[in-house]
């Protein structure tokens, strides 16, 4: 059986695993598990995505947003909308014209979504803090990220800009249900992206 998967947000994840000891039974989880199983047999399979900073590219045919999240917060952000026609079924001589004009459109939005991530998440990729100053204690902070979303072949085309290379390499979310990005799909972005994914599966183990 597949797991189910649910997004839980980092400030309350103590919650939600109090809640699964309540249903499940066994000692509630402290800290940050990677797995917790209940004594039923239900097991939870927790997967974090705390990097910082983050870049965000989202991109479908209707429009595109690129964003830079710091510390929790969107300092740097580029939405825009651009039409890509979709397909048609009229054969012949319209149907590659409208198929050349197609691409000609996707390869336009591509290349605008590339110009405002290279901008936009110029140097995200680096391994030394922002600021040039490492935290009390000396400790590293958690190294950066990258989010995406929408059309997964718009996207990868965007990475395959040789100007992003180092995004490439980056520890990656992938949130392809979202819906055209606007303003407000990016702030859904930026929470489903830093949110814990659980995969749960409700069954005893054999």
């Amino acid at each position: 059986m597949a797991p189910r998967t649910v997004e839980v947000a980092a400030d309350r994840l103590a919650g939600w695993l109090t809640g699964f000891a309540d249903r499940h039974g066994g000692p509630t989880a402290t800290g940050r598990p990677d797995r917790i199983v209940g004594d039923d047999g239900a097991v939870a399979r927790l997967e974090y995505f705390d990097h910082d900073p983050l870049g965000l590219i989202l991109v479908r045919r209707g429009g595109y947003a690129v964003g830079r999240v710091r510390a929790g917060r969107l300092v740097l952000h580029k939405v825009g909308t651009r039409y890509v026609q979709s397909r048609t079924s009229a054969g012949g001589w319209s149907q590659q014209r409208y198929a050349r004009r197609r691409d000609n459109q996707a390869d336009e939005l591509v290349g605008a979504v590339a110009d405002h991530a290279a901008r936009i998440l110029v140097d995200l990729a680096a391994p030394i803090d922002e600021t040039g100053e490492l935290p009390a204690g000396g400790a590293l902070p958690p190294g950066p990220g990258l989010i995406v979303g929408g059309d997964r072949e718009l996207v990868a085309s965007v990475l395959s800009d040789r100007r992003l290379a180092a995004l490439r390499e980056l520890p990656r979310r992938g949130l392809y249900d979202l819906p055209d990005p606007n303003r407000a799909v990016l702030e859904t972005a930026i929470k489903r992206g830093t949110s814990v994914r659980v995969y749960l599966l409700d069954t005893p183990i054999a």
